[in-house]
């Protein structure tokens, strides 16, 4: 029996993998890079080993430092999570050939799934329906089409090509994004089938030769060809489910399959289902699976790893409906790009369960980090993923919405936003899902903060300011916060928006405290009906109370209430209708230095994988200048102008902080001669 295992991955996976050996007594082992020290997976190990480094390649993906530590800390077995070395096959061997216990499919099985080419060939053989491919772009005749990379998954490398002429740039940037994610840049081309539904099968097997599907999720819901919002079960026809099931432990069979793994496939609208995929692995959407099965998946890995049958031979019944959802740092401001950063807050209000079973429906959570935790460049920008288990699936997206909207999430951007109004949408109530559920749907981006709540907040963050440094004066700590001598002169407070735009937010006290007046510029309001300053003349404002974390306000003889967070200049504000951050800015700026014109910054920390143009080089608006890699994204840096490259101060392979210029495009008219 297992005594002492090594997780040999990170965050919210290392933390679900620990919550079930500490159920079982099992003794946990955590191994970390030096970016990951403070991390709440290591605080929660028995024991910890630092990898030297940050970089995946340097830490997370060094097989024979992970070996080490398992030898120094005398595990008896070790679990790859997913993602890094967790579909490895050189990494499975070698645990084995170390004499520890490998939990995950065998070695030979993760090989012949790996290499995505040779497993549809297999599996075709085995009568799982596939898609046409082509590994030739030259062989290309009917499109949309599908470029994908043969080794790895989590959607890199993955290209949608809608005609010819850009299929030979889709080829080569899928190459290169392949090479740096798995080191492998071998990549084909499948049909791209419109508005196909993402669908897939949790298999489990066991060493006595039971393969037994666990039933089916849909994950259709995806950006930039990643999961965001996962369910099960899947809303499906019975004939297509038993379809599904039939197929997916055909594959699981065909490899003699062990463990948990995951069979992906494309149901059509027609209901035809096409092979996309095998996971020899978890799932980061098994949360799911287990609210609806009651079965406790890593519990079964461990089960399994140790040479015990299965305690399920067929499929059991799903038990209500779960959704998940995966929260992310990302930044809606800047088309959702990685966002970094210290988490300052981190709170999500009616969590039941973190890491495990729900004893009724309600909500789980499996998070990687907590309040205070850094977001760094070197690894994925998830930061959770919170899980609704209800009797039903409008039950499951609301309670869902609306812990999601009352969240606490203060420090990095996220796309908590986006995931409300997806639930919240009339398409998703409907089960009108499909993978290009988010093109079709783009009101689902747009923040769920009214415009016109915009002022309000505003004023909240102003009121709640003001209160904080009157709680901290030294002197005269009677007098009501924000009064003035001369009342004449109302109280002026700018702040930066979310999105950048400046906000101005003036008001005045009386000597009771009560709110005597106030307005809010245009720029706070852009958006809003009237176009004009917000104020008495729009909105009956009265001040109930105005404390440094609450406010409370009354408007048009409606009470509302505004939680603030301070940290620094950064102010969080979240009330009945959404949460925004603002940045107050100071009344008396500093000088900066003046950007040369054309000037290319960084949207966030990164490296600059590749450049393309050079110096002296004439472009034209919308050519590829460079590429930068952050946060297992690459990010495409365009030109802004026609123009010539006058600056290209960073080299590839050059790290760069957020707002480092990354190159200049003087404009043609302003160009050199």
């Amino acid at each position: 029996m297992i005594r002492k295992l090594l997780v040999a991955n990170r965050g919210e996976i290392a933390r679900r993998v620990f919550a079930t050996c500490r159920a079982l007594g099992i003794g946990t082992v955590a191994v970390h890079s030096d970016a990951d020290a403070d991390a709440p997976f290591v605080a929660e190990a028995d024991q910890a080993v630092r990898l030297p480094g940050n970089a995946p390649a340097e830490t997370y993906l060094r097989i024979d430092l992970i070996l080490d530590a398992a030898r120094r800390c005398g595990v008896d077995a070790v679990h790859p999570g997913y993602g890094f070395l967790a579909e490895n096959a050189e990494f499975a061997t070698a645990v084995a050939d170390a004499g520890l216990t490998w939990v995950g499919p065998p070695a030979k099985a993760i090989a012949a799934m790996g290499d995505k080419l040779a497993a549809k060939a297999l599996l075709a053989e085995a009568g799982v329906p596939m898609l046409p491919t082509w590994t030739d772009p030259g062989q290309v005749t009917d499109f949309p089409v599908l470029v994908k990379a043969s080794a790895g998954g989590g959607g890199r490398g993955m290209r949608v090509v809608r005609d010819a002429a850009g299929l030979t740039e889709a080829v080569a940037g899928a190459r290169r994004e392949a090479a740096s994610a798995f080191g492998d840049d071998t990549v084909f081309i499948e049909r791209y089938v419109e508005r196909g539904r993402h669908v897939e099968v949790q298999i489990f097997g066991d060493s006595l030769g039971t393969v037994v599907a666990l039933g089916a999720r849909d994950c259709s819901i995806q950006r930039r060809h990643q999961k965001i919002v996962e369910e099960a079960p899947g809303v499906l026809a019975d004939e297509v489910r038993e379809r599904l099931h039939a197929a997916a432990v055909a594959a699981g069979r065909v490899v003699d399959y062990v463990g948990a793994g995951t069979v992906e496939f494309l149901l059509a609208p027609d209901g035809e289902i096409h092979f996309l995929e095998m996971n020899t692995r978890l799932q980061v959407e098994h949360p799911v699976t287990e609210l609806t099965t009651g079965l406790d998946l890593v519990r079964l890995q461990l089960l399994v790893a140790e040479g015990a049958p299965l305690p399920v031979a067929a499929t059991p019944p799903a038990t209500g409906h779960a959704i998940e959802v995966r929260l992310c740092a990302e930044d809606p401001a800047h088309g959702y790009r990685p966002a970094t950063g210290t988490l300052h807050r981190f709170a999500v209000p009616g969590v039941a369960a973190e890491f495990g079973p729900l004893a009724a429906p309600g909500l789980r959570l499996d998070s990687g980090v907590v309040d205070g935790s850094a977001v760094s460049i070197h690894y994925d920008s998830m930061l959770a993923k919170v899980i609704a288990w209800a009797p039903t699936r409008a039950e499951a997206a609301r309670a869902l919405a609306g812990a999601l909207a009352r969240a606490e999430l203060h420090g990095v951007a996220t796309n908590r936003d986006l995931l409300v109004r997806v639930l919240r949408s009339p398409q998703f109530a409907a089960v009108d899902i499909d993978t290009g559920f988010l093109d079709r749907h783009p009101a689902v981006f747009e923040p769920i903060l009214p415009a016109a709540e915009v002022p309000l907040v505003a004023l909240a963050a102003a009121l709640a300011s003001a209160a904080a440094r009157r709680a901290t004066a030294p002197v005269l700590a009677g007098l009501p916060s924000g009064w003035r001598n001369v009342p004449a002169f109302p109280q002026v407070v700018r702040f930066a928006g979310a999105d950048g735009d400046e906000i101005e937010t003036c008001y005045r006290l009386d000597r009771s405290g009560s709110l005597a007046e106030w307005s809010v510029s245009p720029a706070a309001s852009a958006g809003t009906a009237s176009g004009t300053d917000t104020g008495p003349a729009t909105l009956a404002v009265e001040l109930v109370e105005a404390c440094p974390e609450r406010v409370v306000l009354d408007v048009d003889g409606v009470r509302r209430a505004y939680r603030v967070h301070r940290v620094g200049s950064r102010v969080f504000v979240a009330g009945p209708d959404g949460a925004t951050s603002l940045t107050e800015l100071p009344r008396l700026p500093l000088p900066t230095a003046e950007l040369a014109a054309g000037s290319l910054l960084a949207p966030l920390p990164g490296t600059v994988a590749r450049v393309h143009v050079q110096v002296g080089q004439r472009v034209a608006a919308g050519d590829l200048l460079l590429t930068l890699e952050a946060m297992k994204l690459e990010h495409p840096v365009l030109a802004p102008t026609d123009g010539l490259v006058t600056e290209l101060p960073v080299p590839a392979g050059g790290q760069v902080d957020t707002a480092a210029v990354l190159a200049v495009v003087t404009p043609d008219e302003e160009s050199p001669s």
